[in-house]
């Protein structure tokens, strides 16, 4: 390793948050295929290896994240979320954020093809790199690193896949946690005929009672089963086996 790569790595591991205790490690983890191939005399090795171990170290950490914090989801609920944080595409934005394209070694064929900005190279060395810190520290701190990384992007997946139609969400919940399913109430219809406002109670299993309005019994529905999906989420966090860590 040249000293100015030492350095860009140095540089590197400070935009990631982890210093490293084998940076060659990190080194590895950065190099693509096509740098390998064109320069056979380094006798380095490319990253696909790593990649290979990140993609379960990952798979791993977030689902092993996602069955602690939602004791309540049924299998689907979870497999959703998962497939909301790692794709291709949420990896590769991860990428970017780290910068990860200005370190890594690549091809001259793959340099001017715009590699450094290629979703699939970025993903795969993002999991490289989560490969590579599972091997410098082991599992524990491994998990710590992503699941800083990853509980903005569960919530934003709880609000574009599990809670956008809340009553469905709210149904599996139910089913999963008390073997039965809530039950809606008209409470009251307000208004004229052509502007009616009408009140929906929910119960479930007889310990969580919301209300909900709305122009129709569809819309007073949602709102009281989004309500109702709050007071799970505010349960959740305060007998989450995660709280007090």
């Amino acid at each position: 390793m040249t000293d100015e790569r030492f350095a860009n790595l140095k540089n590197f591991q400070q935009t990631l948050g982890y210093r490293f205790n084998k940076i060659d490690l990190l080194d590895n983890a950065l190099i693509h295929r096509s740098f390998v191939n064109e320069n056979p005399a380094l006798s380095c090795k490319d990253n696909e290896r790593l990649e290979f171990l990140g993609d379960a170290v990952i798979g791993l950490c977030l689902s092993d994240l996602l069955v602690r914090k939602f004791p309540d989801y049924a299998e689907g609920q979870l497999s959703k979320l998962r497939a909301y944080v790692v794709n291709e595409q949420s990896l590769a934005g991860l990428a970017r954020k780290l910068n990860i394209g200005d370190y890594l070694l690549l091809g001259r064929g793959e340099e001017s093809s715009g590699g450094r900005t290629k979703a699939s190279i970025l993903s795969n060395a993002f999991e490289a790199v989560a490969a590579a810190i599972y091997l410098d520290c082991g599992f524990e701190k491994t998990y710590k690193f992503l699941e800083n990384i990853f509980e903005p992007m569960v919530e934003e997946g709880i609000k574009s896949v599990i809670y956008k139609d809340y009553k469905t969400a709210l149904q599996e919940i139910c089913q999963n946690r008390f073997k039965e399913t809530p039950r809606y109430a008209l409470v009251n219809e307000t208004g004229p005929d052509h502007d009616k406002v009408f009140e929906i109670s929910l119960t479930i299993a007889g310990m969580i009672t919301t209300t909900g309005t709305g122009k129709s019994k569809k819309e007073a529905e949602q709102r009281a089963a989004r309500r109702a999906l709050e007071e799970f989420s505010k349960l959740q966090d305060t007998s989450s086996p995660l709280n007090g860590e």
